[in-house]
């Protein structure tokens, strides 16, 4: 059984009201006394109390903890309260330019956090003569742009960008989801055969694989110990839809399918169907429940969340 994992520190109020606007629908109905809120990510519980102490628990609660812990820097240019004496990072590596102005292939997922629609990754290439278009697209981070943005240039970057995506159907999720088979590990063999798929297109010219940071380089390969076929040399860095442009691109397109296969759901089901986990999204489970059973239901979510429970 993978080990629980406890960290906390105090933030920011700029760090405290993106996470706000972040995890506003991820959010778990009840909450602990004086917390803001208590949310899930993926295999991580993160809990944010009014006096600005945040908590981080689970199996992965290290790399959510240190991925906000980079972004509290970025905002505010330090570290948190009670990781001030951290060792620095390097600043190499922590230089957006040496993933920005490259030739690169990037991979990135959606769905993860929603208890509807699937889990979808992209593996996307991008090269240096591919920058400036891309600067015109104003492409960055999914979740920094709206939908609206989202379904207007992710058909631009279809036409033009290599790429490859792959779908988990919740279904599927639903079939190999154990204790041996969690939240991470199956996003690791989702990226990896993606980027297998994408490598095996065509023989591109790349300076780095880079990989939004979901787990640890030696916990990654872990997963994977088991598959064939795994892709090597990859660069692990958290926030990489910020900094990669292939990374961005996959962000992206795999949201513009997400956004598809949400809107096929909704009108197969004849209920709209909402993003997320909270407690409309709740009510929106009842009713599919309610008109199509609970075997039907249980083909669109994702059984693991704690929404399930509240439904039943």
């Amino acid at each position: 059984m993978a080990k629980q994992l406890t960290f906390s520190y105090e933030i920011s109020d700029a760090t405290k009201n993106e996470m706000i606007e972040y995890f506003k629908y991820k959010k778990r109905e009840k909450t602990p006394p004086y917390a803001i809120f208590q949310a899930r990510e993926a295999d991580t519980t993160i809990t944010l109390y009014e006096s600005n102490k945040v908590v981080f628990q689970g199996i992965s609660a290290d790399i959510d903890a240190n991925m906000w812990k980079e972004r509290e820097k970025m905002l505010t240019g330090k570290y948190p309260k009670e990781k001030i004496k951290d060792k620095k990072p390097d600043k190499k590596k922590d230089n957006k330019n040496d993933y920005y102005f490259i030739n690169s292939i990037g991979s990135d997922e959606v769905g993860t956090g929603d208890y509807f629609g699937p889990i979808v990754v992209t593996a996307s290439y991008v090269s240096v003569k591919d920058i400036n278009y891309l600067k015109e697209l104003k492409v960055r981070d999914s979740k920094t742009l709206t939908d609206e943005q989202i379904l207007k240039i992710a058909p631009e970057l279809i036409k033009r960008i290599p790429h490859v995506t792959a779908i988990l159907t919740n279904k599927k999720y639903n079939y190999i989801y154990s204790k041996d088979m969690n939240m991470n590990k199956i996003k690791a063999i989702i990226h990896n055969n993606a980027l297998y798929a994408l490598l095996n297109k065509d023989n591109y010219k790349y300076d780095k694989i880079v990989v939004d940071q979901f787990v640890y380089e030696e916990k990654y390969y872990e997963y994977l110990k088991d598959s064939k076929n795994v892709v090597k040399g990859i660069t692990f860095i958290p926030k990489a839809e910020n900094k990669c442009l292939s990374v961005a691109c996959s962000s992206i397109i795999s949201r513009y399918i997400f956004l598809n296969e949400i809107k096929k759901m909704t009108k197969k089901l004849g209920i709209k169907v909402l993003l997320g986990a909270s407690s409309d999204v709740d009510e929106v489970a009842k009713k599919v429940k309610d008109k199509f059973g609970e075997e039907k239901l249980n083909e669109y979510v994702k059984l693991n969340f704690s929404n399930t429970k509240k439904i039943q």
